[in-house]
């Protein structure tokens, strides 16, 4: 008997329950075409028109996710050091210092560049 014998039948069971769910959907479901239904979804406001070939979209919601992202990052390089802060010494606080003030140097950059205002 193969070690990935397991593996594969709860894939097989994965995939039936999968396509078993699809078909009873298909085929309970109620088919009726609603214009609602496949009309986006803005948070409950009527979706603005977009312009024939795309045009420009605000990035300030993908800065702040980028911001977001770099500060949980540092959280997750501080929560460890400050655990274990006692047995690493002075060179580790030292990196940490420099580690903080890069991070905030890059945050003050991103204030004074207006990245964090809401038009």
């Amino acid at each position: 008997m193969s070690p990935y014998l397991g593996i594969v039948m709860m894939l097989a069971i994965a995939a039936a329950f999968v396509g078993l769910t699809i078909l009873t959907t298909m085929i309970v479901g109620p088919g009726r075409y609603n214009r609602a239904k496949y009309d986006s979804y803005e948070c409950g406001i009527e979706p603005t028109p977009q312009p024939i070939g795309g045009g420009r979209f605000p990035v300030k919601y993908y800065i702040t996710a980028m911001l977001f992202i770099v500060f949980d990052i540092e959280i997750v390089f501080l929560y460890p050091w400050a655990v274990s802060f006692d047995q690493m010494g002075t060179f580790a606080l030292v990196e940490m210092v420099l580690f903080i003030v890069t991070v905030f140097v890059a945050y003050i950059y991103v204030l004074r560049r207006g990245g964090l205002e809401w038009d």
